[in-house]
């Protein structure tokens, strides 16, 4: 008897998102990487924490398509690419990076609507949230570097900033989680 309840596009676009998201891990891991040979150790500490959450949220997708009867196929994965130039280049990197795994995911809602596979589309409903909080925080990187002085910072600017994301909780406030007595 055939118990798996993914369609074969489905499983496959899921099994491709479990792949992508270990290639992000890589990437984060990569940029982490690049930080610390830079002196920057508490924005490497960020990045390998970054990395770890999107191998995280592999094992999310390996997991879902095991419980549904499928099979995820584990591919082999490109190299994470060109280390960045500058701060300023890894937190646009960054912040790419999210974009382009949210229009995934939101790729992924669509197959799972266009199927009426309710509960797939339950499934990527927290991953859509997720990229709302990735999003979020990359800009928040962003800015960060921005009012410290970008590229131009000062030796005291980024060492701050590198002391603010060692310590930095790893979750972004969300918009739709606001209250008036928590804006």
């Amino acid at each position: 008897m055939n118990t798996n309840r993914l369609s074969p596009r489905l499983e496959q676009a899921l099994s491709d998102q479990m792949n992508t998201e270990d290639l992000q891990s890589r990437v984060y891991f990569s940029y982490g990487i690049w930080a610390a040979d830079k002196g920057y150790g508490g924005i490497s500490n960020f990045l390998f924490r970054h990395a770890q959450e999107e191998r995280d949220h592999a094992v999310k997708f390996m997991q879902y398509v095991l419980n549904r009867g499928g099979k995820p196929k584990v591919t082999a994965l490109p190299s994470p690419g060109d280390e960045p130039r500058s701060l300023t280049e890894c937190f646009d990197l960054v912040f790419k990076h999210e974009v382009d795994n949210t229009t995934a995911i939101y790729n992924l809602v669509n197959i799972a609507f266009e199927e009426k596979d309710w509960a797939s589309w339950n499934f990527l409903q927290w991953f859509v949230k997720e990229q709302i909080e990735e999003e979020t925080f990359a800009m928040n990187l962003i800015d960060k570097l921005k009012i410290a002085g970008g590229d131009r910072a000062s030796d005291e600017s980024l060492f701050t900033l590198d002391k603010t994301l060692e310590t930095q909780p790893d979750d972004a406030d969300l918009a739709q989680d606001a209250t008036g007595a928590n804006p």
